[in-house]
Protein backbone atom coordinates (compact mmCIF):
# COMPACT_ATOMS: atom_id res chain seq x y z
CA UNK A 1 0.00 0.00 0.00
CA UNK A 2 1.75 3.17 -0.76
CA UNK A 3 2.72 5.04 2.57
CA UNK A 4 3.34 8.92 1.97
CA UNK A 5 6.24 10.17 3.72
CA UNK A 6 5.62 11.89 6.77
CA UNK A 7 5.85 15.95 6.12
CA UNK A 8 9.06 17.67 7.66
CA UNK A 9 6.87 20.40 9.55
CA UNK A 10 4.94 17.36 11.34
CA UNK A 11 8.15 16.05 11.82
CA UNK A 12 9.83 18.97 13.76
CA UNK A 13 6.38 19.71 15.32
CA UNK A 14 6.57 15.87 16.67
CA UNK A 15 10.07 16.18 18.09
CA UNK A 16 9.83 19.26 20.46
CA UNK A 17 11.24 18.34 23.51
CA UNK A 18 7.81 19.33 25.06
CA UNK A 19 5.01 20.90 22.65
CA UNK A 20 3.66 23.98 24.49
CA UNK A 21 0.08 25.20 25.19
CA UNK A 22 -1.42 28.63 23.66
CA UNK A 23 -2.46 30.93 26.59
CA UNK A 24 -2.50 34.64 26.17
CA UNK A 25 -0.56 34.85 23.07
CA UNK A 26 2.30 33.09 24.62
CA UNK A 27 3.56 29.48 23.56
CA UNK A 28 3.60 28.41 27.60
CA UNK A 29 5.84 25.05 28.38
CA UNK A 30 5.09 23.56 32.19
CA UNK A 31 7.13 21.48 34.45
CA UNK A 32 4.55 18.13 33.89
CA UNK A 33 4.46 16.60 30.42
CA UNK A 34 2.05 13.57 28.93
CA UNK A 35 2.94 11.09 26.16
CA UNK A 36 0.64 10.89 23.18
CA UNK A 37 1.03 7.42 21.88
CA UNK A 38 0.43 6.68 17.98
CA UNK A 39 -2.42 4.32 17.83
CA UNK A 40 -0.79 2.49 14.74
CA UNK A 41 1.73 1.50 16.43
CA UNK A 42 1.22 1.82 20.77
CA UNK A 43 3.89 3.96 20.73
CA UNK A 44 4.68 7.48 21.89
CA UNK A 45 4.94 9.91 18.76
CA UNK A 46 5.50 13.41 21.47
CA UNK A 47 5.13 15.12 24.50
CA UNK A 48 3.33 17.77 25.43
CA UNK A 49 2.84 20.04 28.19
CA UNK A 50 0.15 19.05 30.64
CA UNK A 51 -2.37 21.09 32.61
CA UNK A 52 -3.16 22.08 35.89
CA UNK A 53 -5.87 23.78 37.60
CA UNK A 54 -3.51 27.24 37.77
CA UNK A 55 -3.23 26.41 33.85
CA UNK A 56 -6.96 27.01 33.70
CA UNK A 57 -6.63 29.66 35.88
CA UNK A 58 -4.53 31.18 33.42
CA UNK A 59 -6.26 30.73 30.28
CA UNK A 60 -9.72 32.07 32.11
CA UNK A 61 -7.69 35.03 32.97
CA UNK A 62 -6.75 35.70 29.86
CA UNK A 63 -10.05 35.07 28.40
CA UNK A 64 -11.45 37.66 30.77
CA UNK A 65 -8.83 40.22 29.69
CA UNK A 66 -9.14 39.77 26.27
CA UNK A 67 -13.06 40.02 26.16
CA UNK A 68 -13.74 43.92 25.90
CA UNK A 69 -12.07 44.10 22.87
CA UNK A 70 -12.75 41.27 20.94
CA UNK A 71 -16.39 41.84 21.85
CA UNK A 72 -16.95 45.30 20.72
CA UNK A 73 -14.98 45.26 17.62
CA UNK A 74 -16.56 46.39 14.63
CA UNK A 75 -17.96 42.66 13.34
CA UNK A 76 -16.36 43.14 9.92
CA UNK A 77 -13.13 43.25 11.68
CA UNK A 78 -13.99 40.10 13.58
CA UNK A 79 -14.99 38.74 10.68
CA UNK A 80 -11.93 38.81 9.15
CA UNK A 81 -10.31 37.44 11.81
CA UNK A 82 -11.97 34.34 11.84
CA UNK A 83 -11.61 34.33 7.90
CA UNK A 84 -7.69 34.39 7.98
CA UNK A 85 -7.82 31.06 10.00
CA UNK A 86 -9.57 29.70 7.82
CA UNK A 87 -6.93 30.36 4.94
CA UNK A 88 -4.14 29.31 7.02
CA UNK A 89 -6.02 26.23 8.34
CA UNK A 90 -6.17 25.43 4.52
CA UNK A 91 -2.67 27.09 3.86
CA UNK A 92 -1.39 23.91 6.29
CA UNK A 93 -4.11 21.31 5.21
CA UNK A 94 -1.47 18.62 5.13
CA UNK A 95 0.41 19.24 8.39
CA UNK A 96 -3.16 19.45 10.02
CA UNK A 97 -4.36 16.21 7.99
CA UNK A 98 -1.47 13.88 9.20
CA UNK A 99 -1.20 14.93 12.64
CA UNK A 100 -4.75 14.18 13.02
CA UNK A 101 -4.08 10.64 11.28
CA UNK A 102 -1.82 10.27 13.18
CA UNK A 103 -2.90 11.34 16.93
CA UNK A 104 -6.26 9.65 16.06
CA UNK A 105 -5.19 6.60 13.71
CA UNK A 106 -7.91 7.81 11.02
CA UNK A 107 -7.19 7.27 7.45
CA UNK A 108 -5.13 9.97 5.69
CA UNK A 109 -7.47 10.77 3.00
CA UNK A 110 -10.61 11.26 5.60
CA UNK A 111 -8.36 13.44 7.51
CA UNK A 112 -7.47 15.40 3.67
CA UNK A 113 -10.90 15.14 2.49
CA UNK A 114 -13.12 15.84 5.46
CA UNK A 115 -11.83 16.97 8.95
CA UNK A 116 -9.55 19.75 8.14
CA UNK A 117 -11.04 21.60 5.05
CA UNK A 118 -14.78 20.98 6.99
CA UNK A 119 -13.35 22.80 10.05
CA UNK A 120 -11.94 25.55 8.00
CA UNK A 121 -15.02 25.71 6.30
CA UNK A 122 -17.02 25.95 9.79
CA UNK A 123 -14.69 29.24 10.50
CA UNK A 124 -15.65 30.73 7.16
CA UNK A 125 -19.68 29.17 7.82
CA UNK A 126 -19.81 31.80 10.98
CA UNK A 127 -17.39 34.54 9.43
CA UNK A 128 -20.06 35.17 6.75
CA UNK A 129 -23.05 34.23 9.31
CA UNK A 130 -22.11 37.39 11.65
CA UNK A 131 -21.80 39.77 9.86
CA UNK A 132 -25.17 39.26 8.64
CA UNK A 133 -27.08 38.32 11.84
CA UNK A 134 -29.95 40.29 13.55
CA UNK A 135 -28.20 41.87 16.96
CA UNK A 136 -31.06 43.59 17.69
CA UNK A 137 -35.06 42.92 17.63
CA UNK A 138 -37.75 45.61 18.17
CA UNK A 139 -40.55 44.86 20.31
CA UNK A 140 -44.09 45.82 19.14
CA UNK A 141 -45.75 46.66 22.40
CA UNK A 142 -48.38 49.24 23.29
CA UNK A 143 -47.29 52.29 25.67
CA UNK A 144 -43.18 50.82 25.75
CA UNK A 145 -40.51 51.57 23.31
CA UNK A 146 -38.76 48.53 23.57
CA UNK A 147 -36.38 46.26 21.96
CA UNK A 148 -34.16 43.04 22.14
CA UNK A 149 -30.20 42.87 22.08
CA UNK A 150 -28.03 40.15 21.73
CA UNK A 151 -24.68 40.50 23.44
CA UNK A 152 -22.15 37.43 24.24
CA UNK A 153 -21.97 35.89 26.92
CA UNK A 154 -18.40 36.53 27.67
CA UNK A 155 -15.76 33.55 28.37
CA UNK A 156 -16.62 30.37 26.97
CA UNK A 157 -15.44 26.93 27.89
CA UNK A 158 -15.29 23.56 26.00
CA UNK A 159 -13.73 20.21 26.44
CA UNK A 160 -14.05 18.36 23.64
CA UNK A 161 -12.91 14.43 23.34
CA UNK A 162 -10.68 12.36 21.59
CA UNK A 163 -12.74 11.32 18.32
CA UNK A 164 -12.53 14.32 16.55
CA UNK A 165 -10.37 16.94 18.29
CA UNK A 166 -9.78 19.14 14.97
CA UNK A 167 -13.31 19.21 13.44
CA UNK A 168 -15.10 19.66 17.07
CA UNK A 169 -12.86 22.49 17.90
CA UNK A 170 -13.56 24.26 14.83
CA UNK A 171 -17.63 23.69 15.35
CA UNK A 172 -17.28 24.78 19.36
CA UNK A 173 -15.46 27.39 18.73
CA UNK A 174 -16.09 29.58 15.89
CA UNK A 175 -19.76 30.08 16.20
CA UNK A 176 -18.74 31.45 20.18
CA UNK A 177 -15.91 33.83 18.39
CA UNK A 178 -18.21 34.77 15.98
CA UNK A 179 -20.65 36.36 18.70
CA UNK A 180 -17.68 38.13 20.23
CA UNK A 181 -17.04 35.82 23.14
CA UNK A 182 -13.73 34.45 24.13
CA UNK A 183 -12.74 30.76 24.91
CA UNK A 184 -10.84 28.57 26.91
CA UNK A 185 -10.59 25.05 25.31
CA UNK A 186 -8.73 21.65 27.03
CA UNK A 187 -8.14 19.71 24.33
CA UNK A 188 -8.22 15.57 24.90
CA UNK A 189 -4.92 14.41 26.18
CA UNK A 190 -5.05 11.50 24.52
CA UNK A 191 -5.56 13.39 21.04
CA UNK A 192 -4.02 16.81 21.01
CA UNK A 193 -1.68 17.34 18.47
CA UNK A 194 -3.69 19.08 16.12
CA UNK A 195 -5.39 21.21 18.41
CA UNK A 196 -1.85 22.30 19.60
CA UNK A 197 -0.47 22.85 16.00
CA UNK A 198 -3.52 25.41 15.21
CA UNK A 199 -2.34 27.25 18.29
CA UNK A 200 0.52 28.15 15.63
CA UNK A 201 -1.80 29.23 13.17
CA UNK A 202 -4.18 31.06 15.09
CA UNK A 203 -1.16 33.78 16.09
CA UNK A 204 -0.45 33.98 12.40
CA UNK A 205 -3.77 34.88 11.56
CA UNK A 206 -3.86 37.73 13.63
CA UNK A 207 -6.47 36.89 15.95
CA UNK A 208 -6.04 39.04 19.16
CA UNK A 209 -3.36 37.25 22.20
CA UNK A 210 -6.04 35.98 24.52
CA UNK A 211 -9.36 35.50 22.40
CA UNK A 212 -8.46 31.63 21.79
CA UNK A 213 -6.73 30.02 24.79
CA UNK A 214 -6.04 26.13 24.31
CA UNK A 215 -4.52 23.62 26.63
CA UNK A 216 -4.61 19.81 27.52
CA UNK A 217 -5.09 17.80 30.47
CA UNK A 218 -6.66 14.89 32.52
CA UNK A 219 -10.75 15.64 33.20
CA UNK A 220 -10.16 16.30 37.11
CA UNK A 221 -7.00 18.26 36.92
CA UNK A 222 -8.38 20.77 33.95
CA UNK A 223 -11.39 19.80 32.72
CA UNK A 224 -13.50 20.30 36.39
CA UNK A 225 -11.85 23.29 37.25
CA UNK A 226 -12.64 25.08 33.46
CA UNK A 227 -16.11 24.27 34.46
CA UNK A 228 -15.96 25.48 38.05
CA UNK A 229 -14.03 28.62 37.23
CA UNK A 230 -15.57 31.68 38.41
CA UNK A 231 -14.97 33.79 35.29
CA UNK A 232 -16.89 30.91 33.53
CA UNK A 233 -19.77 32.62 31.69
CA UNK A 234 -20.99 29.74 29.13
CA UNK A 235 -19.70 26.05 28.95
CA UNK A 236 -19.94 23.40 26.44
CA UNK A 237 -18.83 20.11 26.72
CA UNK A 238 -18.71 17.14 23.98
CA UNK A 239 -18.24 13.42 25.63
CA UNK A 240 -19.96 10.63 27.45
CA UNK A 241 -23.60 11.12 28.72
CA UNK A 242 -21.19 9.78 32.80
CA UNK A 243 -19.32 12.93 32.49
CA UNK A 244 -21.64 15.16 30.76
CA UNK A 245 -24.28 14.63 33.79
CA UNK A 246 -21.14 16.01 36.26
CA UNK A 247 -20.60 18.89 33.91
CA UNK A 248 -24.38 19.81 33.79
CA UNK A 249 -24.25 19.28 37.89
CA UNK A 250 -21.98 21.64 38.24
CA UNK A 251 -23.05 24.28 35.56
CA UNK A 252 -26.79 24.20 36.89
CA UNK A 253 -25.53 24.39 40.62
CA UNK A 254 -23.85 28.21 39.18
CA UNK A 255 -26.61 28.82 36.84
CA UNK A 256 -23.43 28.67 34.23
CA UNK A 257 -25.35 28.01 30.38
CA UNK A 258 -24.73 24.71 29.21
CA UNK A 259 -24.17 22.71 26.01
CA UNK A 260 -23.63 19.24 26.09
CA UNK A 261 -23.09 17.29 23.15
CA UNK A 262 -23.19 13.64 24.09
CA UNK A 263 -23.25 9.61 23.16
CA UNK A 264 -25.27 8.10 21.08
CA UNK A 265 -26.94 4.32 20.55
CA UNK A 266 -28.24 5.23 16.84
CA UNK A 267 -30.46 3.05 14.76
CA UNK A 268 -31.20 2.09 11.34
CA UNK A 269 -34.66 1.03 9.91
CA UNK A 270 -34.27 -1.34 6.82
CA UNK A 271 -37.57 -1.74 5.31
CA UNK A 272 -38.50 -4.38 3.06
CA UNK A 273 -38.67 -1.95 -0.39
CA UNK A 274 -35.41 -0.34 0.55
CA UNK A 275 -32.49 -0.46 -1.65
CA UNK A 276 -30.42 -3.46 0.25
CA UNK A 277 -26.82 -2.46 -1.79
CA UNK A 278 -27.22 1.07 -0.64
CA UNK A 279 -28.03 0.70 2.86
CA UNK A 280 -25.30 -2.23 2.99
CA UNK A 281 -23.01 0.24 1.70
CA UNK A 282 -23.97 3.21 3.82
CA UNK A 283 -24.08 1.43 7.12
CA UNK A 284 -20.92 -0.68 6.55
CA UNK A 285 -19.32 2.94 5.79
CA UNK A 286 -20.88 3.75 9.22
CA UNK A 287 -19.21 1.42 11.41
CA UNK A 288 -15.70 1.57 9.81
CA UNK A 289 -15.55 5.50 9.74
CA UNK A 290 -13.41 6.71 12.26
CA UNK A 291 -13.15 2.58 13.08
CA UNK A 292 -16.63 3.37 14.59
CA UNK A 293 -16.04 5.87 17.30
CA UNK A 294 -18.75 8.30 16.21
CA UNK A 295 -21.18 8.79 18.44
CA UNK A 296 -23.95 9.39 15.78
CA UNK A 297 -23.00 6.06 14.18
CA UNK A 298 -25.68 3.62 13.77
CA UNK A 299 -25.22 0.51 15.52
CA UNK A 300 -28.55 -0.94 16.16
CA UNK A 301 -29.91 -2.18 12.32
CA UNK A 302 -33.21 -3.30 12.24
CA UNK A 303 -33.99 -4.93 9.50
CA UNK A 304 -37.17 -5.81 7.93
CA UNK A 305 -37.37 -10.14 8.02
CA UNK A 306 -37.96 -10.36 4.10
CA UNK A 307 -34.88 -8.45 3.43
CA UNK A 308 -32.41 -9.90 6.25
CA UNK A 309 -30.70 -12.55 4.88
CA UNK A 310 -30.33 -10.52 1.42
CA UNK A 311 -29.11 -7.74 3.75
CA UNK A 312 -26.91 -9.52 6.06
CA UNK A 313 -24.91 -10.60 3.00
CA UNK A 314 -24.43 -7.61 1.03
CA UNK A 315 -22.99 -5.80 4.52
CA UNK A 316 -20.90 -8.81 5.15
CA UNK A 317 -19.08 -8.92 2.27
CA UNK A 318 -19.12 -5.07 2.26
CA UNK A 319 -17.17 -5.03 5.22
CA UNK A 320 -14.64 -8.25 4.94
CA UNK A 321 -13.52 -6.18 1.92
CA UNK A 322 -12.59 -3.25 4.47
CA UNK A 323 -9.40 -2.03 3.79
CA UNK A 324 -7.39 -2.18 7.07
CA UNK A 325 -4.17 -0.26 7.43
CA UNK A 326 -1.55 2.38 8.69
CA UNK A 327 -3.01 5.44 8.89
CA UNK A 328 -0.94 7.36 6.26
CA UNK A 329 -1.46 4.77 3.85
CA UNK A 330 -3.82 6.14 1.28
CA UNK A 331 -5.69 3.19 0.25
CA UNK A 332 -6.61 2.71 4.43
CA UNK A 333 -10.39 2.38 4.43
CA UNK A 334 -10.33 1.87 8.32
CA UNK A 335 -7.44 2.26 10.93
CA UNK A 336 -6.91 1.37 14.36
CA UNK A 337 -8.60 1.99 17.64
CA UNK A 338 -7.41 5.39 19.45
CA UNK A 339 -5.79 3.63 22.33
CA UNK A 340 -5.26 0.61 24.37
CA UNK A 341 -8.38 0.91 26.78
CA UNK A 342 -10.34 1.59 23.46
CA UNK A 343 -9.38 -1.39 21.97
CA UNK A 344 -9.74 -3.40 25.51
CA UNK A 345 -13.41 -1.53 25.64
CA UNK A 346 -14.47 -2.59 21.95
CA UNK A 347 -12.89 -6.44 23.25
CA UNK A 348 -14.97 -6.69 26.75
CA UNK A 349 -18.03 -5.32 24.86
CA UNK A 350 -18.03 -8.39 22.49
CA UNK A 351 -16.87 -11.03 25.04
CA UNK A 352 -19.68 -9.51 27.35
CA UNK A 353 -22.28 -9.89 24.56
CA UNK A 354 -21.44 -13.20 23.29
CA UNK A 355 -21.75 -14.48 27.25
CA UNK A 356 -25.03 -12.54 27.00
CA UNK A 357 -26.88 -14.97 24.54
CA UNK A 358 -25.79 -13.17 21.30
CA UNK A 359 -24.44 -14.90 17.79
CA UNK A 360 -22.19 -13.56 15.79
CA UNK A 361 -23.06 -12.83 12.65
CA UNK A 362 -19.27 -11.21 11.30
CA UNK A 363 -16.59 -12.52 14.59
CA UNK A 364 -14.43 -10.01 15.63
CA UNK A 365 -11.14 -10.39 14.72
CA UNK A 366 -7.61 -8.76 14.76
CA UNK A 367 -6.04 -8.41 11.16
CA UNK A 368 -3.63 -10.84 9.70
CA UNK A 369 -0.88 -8.92 8.75
CA UNK A 370 1.41 -9.34 11.26
CA UNK A 371 3.29 -5.68 10.67
CA UNK A 372 0.13 -4.34 12.62
CA UNK A 373 1.92 -3.87 16.24
CA UNK A 374 -0.80 -1.25 17.20
CA UNK A 375 -4.71 -1.26 17.96
CA UNK A 376 -6.28 -2.80 15.09
CA UNK A 377 -9.74 -4.91 15.31
CA UNK A 378 -11.61 -5.96 11.81
CA UNK A 379 -15.80 -4.92 12.03
CA UNK A 380 -17.89 -7.14 13.38
CA UNK A 381 -21.50 -7.53 13.67
CA UNK A 382 -24.04 -9.39 16.43
CA UNK A 383 -27.56 -10.29 16.71
CA UNK A 384 -29.58 -11.63 19.12
CA UNK A 385 -32.35 -10.39 22.20
CA UNK A 386 -32.70 -6.78 23.26
CA UNK A 387 -31.65 -7.56 26.25
CA UNK A 388 -27.91 -7.93 25.17
CA UNK A 389 -25.63 -5.02 26.56
CA UNK A 390 -24.65 -5.11 22.82
CA UNK A 391 -27.82 -3.98 21.76
CA UNK A 392 -28.61 -1.77 24.76
CA UNK A 393 -25.29 0.13 25.49
CA UNK A 394 -22.73 2.54 23.43
CA UNK A 395 -19.72 0.43 22.26
CA UNK A 396 -17.92 2.94 20.31
CA UNK A 397 -15.89 0.67 17.77
CA UNK A 398 -16.22 -0.52 14.54
CA UNK A 399 -19.53 -3.02 15.29
CA UNK A 400 -23.37 -3.15 14.72
CA UNK A 401 -26.18 -5.24 16.39
CA UNK A 402 -28.77 -7.16 13.60
CA UNK A 403 -32.27 -7.10 14.63
CA UNK A 404 -35.29 -8.28 12.93
CA UNK A 405 -38.66 -6.87 12.43
CA UNK A 406 -42.16 -7.39 10.81
CA UNK A 407 -44.39 -4.36 11.61
CA UNK A 408 -42.94 -0.97 10.60
CA UNK A 409 -44.74 0.34 13.99
CA UNK A 410 -43.31 -2.01 16.22
CA UNK A 411 -39.69 -1.26 15.35
CA UNK A 412 -40.30 2.25 16.01
CA UNK A 413 -41.26 1.75 19.46
CA UNK A 414 -38.30 -0.66 20.00
CA UNK A 415 -35.75 2.00 18.39
CA UNK A 416 -36.82 4.62 20.50
CA UNK A 417 -36.78 2.22 23.75
CA UNK A 418 -33.52 3.49 24.50
CA UNK A 419 -33.07 6.90 26.48
CA UNK A 420 -29.98 7.80 23.79
CA UNK A 421 -31.85 10.28 21.21
CA UNK A 422 -28.78 11.35 18.57
CA UNK A 423 -29.32 10.19 14.96
CA UNK A 424 -31.28 7.24 13.15
CA UNK A 425 -31.89 6.46 9.60
CA UNK A 426 -34.13 4.95 7.41
CA UNK A 427 -33.83 3.09 4.46
CA UNK A 428 -36.53 2.57 1.57
CA UNK A 429 -37.36 3.44 -1.80
CA UNK A 430 -40.52 4.85 -1.02
CA UNK A 431 -40.15 8.63 0.28
CA UNK A 432 -43.43 9.07 1.90
CA UNK A 433 -42.80 5.88 3.88
CA UNK A 434 -39.54 6.78 4.73
CA UNK A 435 -40.35 10.82 5.73
CA UNK A 436 -42.90 9.22 7.89
CA UNK A 437 -41.32 7.26 9.59
CA UNK A 438 -38.43 9.08 10.24
CA UNK A 439 -40.32 11.81 11.86
CA UNK A 440 -41.50 9.23 14.63
CA UNK A 441 -38.10 8.19 15.64
CA UNK A 442 -37.04 9.88 18.42
CA UNK A 443 -33.61 11.89 17.95
CA UNK A 444 -32.16 15.16 17.32
CA UNK A 445 -31.79 14.10 13.53
CA UNK A 446 -33.35 11.49 11.50
CA UNK A 447 -31.79 10.51 8.38
CA UNK A 448 -33.25 9.35 4.90
CA UNK A 449 -31.16 7.11 2.41
CA UNK A 450 -27.81 8.25 4.10
CA UNK A 451 -25.93 8.00 7.54
CA UNK A 452 -24.20 10.83 8.58
CA UNK A 453 -24.96 13.34 6.80
CA UNK A 454 -23.54 17.07 7.34
CA UNK A 455 -23.47 20.45 6.48
CA UNK A 456 -23.72 23.95 7.55
CA UNK A 457 -26.92 25.28 8.21
CA UNK A 458 -27.79 21.80 8.73
CA UNK A 459 -28.51 21.57 12.68
CA UNK A 460 -27.00 18.88 14.07
CA UNK A 461 -27.60 17.92 18.49
CA UNK A 462 -29.10 15.33 20.18
CA UNK A 463 -32.09 14.86 23.22
CA UNK A 464 -32.38 12.93 26.27
CA UNK A 465 -29.23 11.04 27.03
CA UNK A 466 -27.46 12.24 23.61
CA UNK A 467 -27.39 15.98 24.66
CA UNK A 468 -29.27 19.11 25.71
CA UNK A 469 -28.53 22.99 25.15
CA UNK A 470 -28.47 23.42 21.59
CA UNK A 471 -26.63 21.67 18.65
CA UNK A 472 -23.81 22.41 15.96
CA UNK A 473 -23.16 23.86 12.44
CA UNK A 474 -26.66 26.03 12.11
CA UNK A 475 -27.98 29.68 12.78
CA UNK A 476 -29.45 28.75 16.24
CA UNK A 477 -25.87 27.52 17.38
CA UNK A 478 -24.35 30.89 16.36
CA UNK A 479 -27.50 32.89 18.24
CA UNK A 480 -26.91 30.18 21.33
CA UNK A 481 -24.06 32.27 21.90
CA UNK A 482 -25.54 35.66 22.63
CA UNK A 483 -27.93 36.39 25.73
CA UNK A 484 -30.75 38.35 25.49
CA UNK A 485 -31.10 41.82 26.74
CA UNK A 486 -34.49 43.78 27.32
CA UNK A 487 -34.34 47.72 27.08
CA UNK A 488 -37.43 49.21 27.47
CA UNK A 489 -39.06 52.79 28.27
CA UNK A 490 -42.81 53.26 29.33
CA UNK A 491 -44.18 56.16 26.80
Amino acid sequence: MPTIPQNPEVSAFLNQKQIPFLIDGVATATEESLAVIDPATGSPVATVAAGSKATVDQAMKAAHSAFPAWSTMPVEDRANCLHRLADKIRANLETLAQLESIDVGKPIEISRGFDIPFGADCFDYFADLCTKANYTKTLDLPDIDAHIERKPFGVCGFIFPWNFPFTLFCWGTAPALAAGNTVVVKASEVTPLSTLYLAKLIKESGIPDGVINLYTGDGPACGQPLAEHPLLKHMSFTGSPQVGKLIGKICGERLVPCKLELGGKGAALITKDADLEAAAEGLANAITLNTGQVCCTATRWFVHSSAQEAFTNLVRAALEKTKIGGTLDTETQMGPLVSRAQYERVTDYYKKGLEGGAQAVLELEEPASGSQTGYYLKPHLLTGDEENICYKEEIFGPTAYIVPFEDEADAVERINCLSYGLANSVWSTDLERAHRLASKLVAGNSWINAHNVFAYGLPYGGVNLSGLGGGVNSPETFYDYLRNQTIARPL
